[in-house]
């Protein structure tokens, strides 16, 4: 008994500390971007601000175009992760029922496709965007975007639709649905919650990607929310810190909110009722 309570106090404090890890840089981003620059400068740094303020935020604003970069960003995440949901989810499904020669291959592309850097891809996508005419282009993004995500969604779903028991699809069979309706009314619902793992996955992918950004866009107005925080940064790598804390705070936002709207989906029963006992 005492042997079981000990691992079980080690659980929770491995836990509480792994939460503390996780919470201690968007805590001090908090408290930083409420901080005057009188405390930003002080030797002696504490949690909780002082004289707290919101300068910081409306310098941001003021420095910089966040609400439009904002804007450039959360167009190229939604479109990126539709379009990869929408690609992945048959693609998904013919890889999973199917055990083929074929799928064997896709499935080690998967695979070996996250391992490539960035820097290795870089250049031959931009020689196709630039004969597509897609470089500076919010759509060349969100191309690059999806190329990028697809192979991690397409692994993830072909997991989810492994789960799905085959005799439900065969009962649909029976009552004549063909492999598109039973794709669409039988296996899709019962998908829902990798489907809205899957979009989010891709969604915060995009929203914080900075490398791809950075080099395919050049026109100032069509600049991401990640770019356009390096702005804060002069020439000599000072930072100025109070306004860049604020904005990168409010650009963490959306990710967190999004995520805290879909979390009871993504991790309620995948199958409750599906098939009775």
């Amino acid at each position: 008994m005492k042997t079981r309570t000990g691992a079980r106090v080690a659980q929770y404090a491995a836990l509480l500390a792994y939460l503390v890890f996780l919470a201690f840089p968007l805590l001090w981003l908090l408290s930083t971007a409420f901080k005057s620059p009188t405390e930003l400068g002080s030797l002696h740094p504490t949690w909780i601000p002082r004289h707290p303020t919101l300068a910081n935020f409306r310098q941001a604003f003021d420095e910089q175009p966040l609400l439009r970069a904002g804007l450039n960003s959360l167009l190229a995440a939604l479109g990126a992760a539709l379009i990869a949901v929408l690609l992945a989810t048959p693609m998904a499904y013919v890889m999973a029922r199917r055990r083929t020669a074929l799928s064997r291959a896709v499935s080690g592309w998967v695979v070996v496709s996250q391992a490539f850097p960035f820097v290795l891809v870089i250049i031959p996508l931009f020689l196709v965007l630039k004969d597509l005419r897609l470089i500076d282009s919010l759509a060349g993004l969100v191309m690059v975007y999806v190329v990028w995500a697809l192979p991690f969604a397409l692994w993830m779903l072909v997991g989810f639709v492994r789960a799905v028991p085959v005799e439900l699809e065969e009962a649909a069979a029976v009552d004549g649905a063909g492999r598109l309706r039973t794709l669409v009314s039988v296996t899709a619902p019962l998908l829902a919650p990798g489907i809205v793992a899957t979009g989010l996955f891709a969604f915060v992918t995009a929203w914080n990607e900075f490398f791809f950004a950075l080099v395919l866009l050049k026109t100032p107005e069509k600049q991401t929310l990640p770019v356009v925080l390096t702005h804060f940064i002069g020439a000599e790598g000072v930072a100025d810190l109070g306004p860049l804390a604020a904005a990168a705070f409010l650009a963490t936002l959306p990710s967190l909110l999004v995520f805290a709207l879909v979390q009871r989906r993504i991790t309620g029963g995948m199958f409750t009722g599906a098939v009775k006992s």
